[in-house]
């Protein structure tokens, strides 16, 4: 089974920058899309961002021009670069990666990481 273990979270002041970053662990398979989910407190959970294999990106129009996702296949790493970041982009960022094993496809998640946002 796959791991996936996310880094980079943390508090920072409104207009800063942080990056985030998600690897994928374990053997016997590959990865087709990745992306990047959040949940702040009392709301559900929503699409940040997402990249195929072949690079294709797709953003949520709030994070669009501010939040940059990226991602090395051969480290089956993805990343998040969130510049100008707002108070209401504080909540749980989690990772998650759409797996191939030999028979069957499954969505994996990380264990989420923390943003803080302060005013």
């Amino acid at each position: 089974q796959v791991q996936l273990v996310e880094s980079g979270g943390g508090l920072v002041q409104a207009g800063g920058s942080l990056r985030l970053s998600c690897a994928a662990s374990g053997s016997g398979f590959s990865i087709n899309a990745m992306g990047w989910y959040r949940q702040a407190p009392g709301k559900q959970r929503e699409l940040v961002a997402t990249i195929t294999r072949g690079g294709n990106t797709n953003a949520a129009d709030s994070v669009k021009g501010r939040f940059t996702i990226s991602r090395d296949n051969a480290k089956n790493t993805v990343y998040l670069q969130m510049n100008s970041l707002k108070p209401e982009d504080t909540a749980v960022y989690y990772c998650a990666a759409d797996v191939v094993y030999r028979d069957y496809e499954d969505r994996s998640w990380g264990q989420g990481t923390q943003v803080t946002v302060s005013s």
